[in-house]
């Protein structure tokens, strides 16, 4: 390896020349192995660095050209890099962005390859955190300070620095001022919770080259390390990870994902580790194809995965199966030999795909198959792969193996699983086609009540619309934020198995931060519960959905509704409402279709029995003998029978004229078809109550307005009418009586006209 003369450096920047010593000595060729250096870690700008050519012309430049380089961030931390060094006692120091002669593939490739172990070798790692201003490390999470790189030091974000942290027996971390603020050893605790690598991976980082299991991390682990890990080239998303399995590669600069294909590959021939297939684990992504992941971000949420030992592992399959032990002796006899086996931890790479031999359930509908790794997930749950058969091969396919809760008969078999890109191409479903779903959110009334969209996770969301495909499973969560009344929440807009929902959700923001600034942190929160939830009902092509749920501290709800309109879309509406009294934790109700449907800040589970068209929308009704009742009565219901308490109108002092609020004629009309004798009888329509039709002759509909000016009307008093029935609709008709099915009128005996009104009530 190339390593910096710490003395000729500084000597050269001060202008100082020695005897026998010439221009291009600041650089040496030497034995890692063998040599005592330092070396540093830090987040390339690659506008501002110092290139290997540059560092050896340096003295050979026109004053001006000289000038420029000294005056960049990259030579003043190759100078304070070196000054540390010298005062720490070395003589040698290696810099990624000036000891490696990148214009050499041959160079650059040796190099990558040989990273880990050269940040191994040193007897110190420099950590240099270009963003930190303060004179200790950051403990906690800071978006203020950090809003691009997940509320910690950038340095944590970055691809090649994860190996950087590991590899070193030694680092110490520098602020920008090069003012030391810890050493690794004494932060293990505080690099665990940024990272998720475990301590005793972080304080040496050889576990990783254990050859007990139970120490050594599985791949998906390690995987996930990297998963929200940043690189400026693709390829080095895969090539930042070589030392981390200890396989080595050539460089192919210009493979794009191809890159990452290859690592796992590589893994796999030194490898009898089944974790590598456990990527996605919640499901999120709808990858059919290929077993590989496409890139490292696949593993996120792998943290938790690990490897099952083969005797532990028939157990848990025992378990997972629910087979009884005393039944069919022989096949579970074949069964644990097979787990048991050498065969089990044999992974080989042949032209038909990646050959491996495990437990299967076979779906006895299709010949899809469920196949079980011997690794577990985050509640002990063995992970199983749906596969579908290409070919001779079988490859990835989300969902297709529906094994039925009866079927328990798993057989150890060999197969081959699919691996290649262009197999995974020429074996795609031809039936399967994309579908896209468009969410039109709604936020402003939001907006008005003091909240503002702080932002979106993981996804970032521009303008009021979101699309999803039907062939991903994803979630995006958008935070809401009201500095003033400390109060947040969360809004879930998520894709599942071809279902398109949302969904609410809120916490109590810590005392000691702001609101808005700490969004990100909640946003993540939200997130996990939100995917780890119940599966959500589908709102599209349904009426609408509201969900709501109290803000803490607050007299305040934060409601989600949504369902479909005319034009395609899914509607959002966030919305905020003074809390009806009622504060225990989450609600959901289902409404009607919010183009006839009236808003209301509360819900009645009252059973209406007659089905009219109100408008040309299907309503529901309750029958009324009191004639006095009237739209914008409110009232109970102790006997089933509704009671009048006030009226909205006249009890508030509403002046209805010319008013918004002011109650509107509606068109009544029949929601099934009429009996043969009442269809020749003008203005008389039929509904139907338990089976039963009933006619209403010349009827006239009246309903509470369906706009906004009523509906904030509504929030404003839906503390006080909390709990209440509401009249939202009257029908009046000259004649009410029952029918048979020929249309011929039944007698009901005294009093059966009394009935003149129908009412809807919430």
């Amino acid at each position: 390896m190339k390593l910096l003369n710490i003395e000729a450096v500084l000597d050269r920047d001060k202008g100082i020349r020695r005897a026998g010593h010439d221009d291009t000595e600041v650089l040496n060729e030497l034995d890692d192995r063998t040599t005592s250096y330092a070396i540093l870690s830090h987040r390339w700008k690659s506008d501002s660095e110092v290139s290997h050519k540059e560092m050896i012309r340096l003295m050979k430049m026109g004053r001006k050209e000289r000038k420029a380089v000294k005056q960049r961030d990259g030579y003043r931390k190759i100078i304070k890099s070196c000054e540390q060094a010298k005062k720490d006692g070395y003589k040698w120091l290696w810099i990624d962005t000036c000891c490696i002669d990148k214009r050499s593939s041959a160079e650059l490739s040796e190099a990558i390859n040989s990273m880990y172990r050269w940040y191994r070798n040193s007897r110190m790692c420099y950590v240099y955190l270009h963003d930190v201003d303060k004179l200790a490390f950051p403990s906690e999470q800071d978006f203020s300070r950090f809003d691009k790189s997940n509320g910690w030091p950038e340095w944590f974000s970055r691809g090649w620095t994860l190996q950087e942290l590991i590899a070193p027996r030694k680092a110490e971390f520098f602020n920008k001022d090069w003012i030391s603020i810890g050493a690794k050893q004494d932060l293990t605790s505080v690099l665990e919770v940024i990272t998720r690598i475990p301590r005793d991976v972080l304080r040496d980082g050889q576990v990783l080259r254990s050859s007990s299991s139970r120490e050594r991390p599985c791949i998906a682990h390690v995987m996930s390390w990297a998963s929200d890990r940043k690189t400026e080239r693709v390829e080095d998303r895969a090539y930042s990870l070589l030392g981390l399995f200890g396989v080595n590669m050539p460089m192919l600069y210009g493979e794009g994902s191809k890159a990452f294909q290859r690592l796992q590959l590589e893994i796999i021939r030194v490898s009898s580790d089944h974790s590598i297939f456990a990527w996605n684990p919640r499901d999120q992504l709808r990858e059919d194809g290929s077993i590989l992941a496409d890139n490292p971000s696949h593993f996120e949420g792998c943290h938790d995965i690990e490897k099952v030992p083969p005797k532990k592992f028939y157990r848990e399959l025992m378990r997972r199966i629910g087979v009884d032990v005393d039944a069919d002796q022989g096949r579970l006899e074949l069964l644990r030999r097979g787990v048991e086996s050498p065969q089990l931890s044999r992974l080989d790479v042949t032209n038909l795909g990646i050959e491996v031999s495990l437990p299967v359930i076979r779906d006895p509908v299709s010949n899809n198959i469920e196949v079980i790794l011997p690794c577990s997930d985050h509640d002990g749950n063995l992970v199983t792969v749906d596969l579908q058969p290409r070919g001779h091969s079988f490859g990835r396919c989300f969902g297709a193996a529906r094994i039925p809760k009866n079927v328990t008969h798993a057989e150890f078999t060999s197969l081959y699983l699919v691996w290649s890109q262009d197999t995974q191409e020429s074996y795609d479903h031809q039936d399967t086609e994309e579908s896209c779903y468009d969410l039109r959110l709604d936020d402003r009334r939001a907006l008005c009540h003091g909240f503002t969209r702080c932002g979106s996770f993981p996804r970032e969301i521009t303008g009021d619309t979101v699309t999803f495909s039907s062939q991903r499973n994803i979630l995006i969560v958008v935070v809401y934020a009201n500095d003033n009344a400390r109060s947040r929440f969360a809004v879930g807009l998520g894709c599942y198995l071809d279902k398109v929902w949302a969904s609410i959700f809120c916490d109590d923001c810590p005392a000691n931060k702001e609101v808005w600034s700490s969004w990100e942190g909640f946003a993540k929160q939200a997130y996990d519960i939100l995917w780890d939830g119940p599966t959500h009902n589908s709102c599209r092509n349904t009426p609408n959905t509201i969900k709501d749920v109290h803000l803490p501290q607050s007299v305040c709800d934060a409601r989600v509704i949504c369902g479909s309109s005319d034009s395609g879309y899914t509607n959002v509406v966030i919305d905020i409402q003074l809390c009806p009294g009622c504060c225990g934790g989450s609600r959901e109700h289902t409404y009607t279709s919010r183009s006839y449907g009236l808003w209301l800040p509360w819900t009645s589970r009252r059973n209406r029995s007659h089905k009219l068209q109100l408008d040309g929308e299907p309503t529901e009704f309750d029958l009324c003998s009191d004639q006095g009742i009237a739209v914008g009565d409110y009232g109970d219901s102790p006997d089933g029978n509704f009671r009048r308490c006030g009226n909205m109108f006249k009890d508030f002092g509403i002046d209805l004229t010319n008013s918004p609020y002011r109650p509107v004629a509606s068109l009544v009309t029949s929601c099934s078809r009429s009996p043969r004798r009442v269809q020749t009888q003008h203005e008389a329509v039929v509904t139907s109550s338990s089976g039963e039709n009933m006619i209403l002759h010349q009827p006239k509909g009246l309903s509470l307005p369906n706009n906004e000016e009523f509906e904030l009307l509504l929030k404003a008093l839906s503390t006080t009418l909390a709990g209440k029935l509401l009249v939202t609709a009257v029908i009046q008709c000259s004649q009410f009586y029952k029918v048979d099915h020929e249309g011929r009128r039944k007698n009901l005996g005294d009093g059966e006209f009394s009935y003149k009104k129908i009412l809807r009530l919430y």
